[in-house]
């Protein structure tokens, strides 16, 4: 049987960055779906469910991920993430646009 990969790439837009609490929230909505996720930065690819391994990818706000999930509910999980990440934007506020 055949697995069904999905792929996405995502922007980082709030303001702090992927640190622990933003890289929690994706990490506990990677696991509620059947499927293998992995994250890349470009340099490091890592376990969407790991919470120790998603914290190594430095992620800072303006940072573009690659999200990769396969398996049964791989489209789900995707979708998930995109939403968590861009709309979202982790429940945090974005940049602050300084004026000169």
């Amino acid at each position: 049987m055949e697995k069904t990969a999905y792929e996405a790439t995502v922007e980082i837009k709030n303001a702090d960055g992927l640190h622990m609490r933003p890289a929690m929230q994706f990490v506990d909505i990677a696991n509620q779906f059947d499927c293998d996720i992995t994250v890349s930065n470009g340099e490091n690819t890592v376990d969407g469910k790991s919470i120790m391994q998603m914290s190594m990818l430095a992620a800072t706000c303006g940072t573009k991920l690659a999200v990769k999930a396969e398996g049964p509910n791989a489209e789900e999980a995707i979708q998930a993430l995109q939403k968590l990440v861009e709309k979202k934007m982790f429940d945090e506020p974005p940049p602050k646009n300084r004026k000169k």
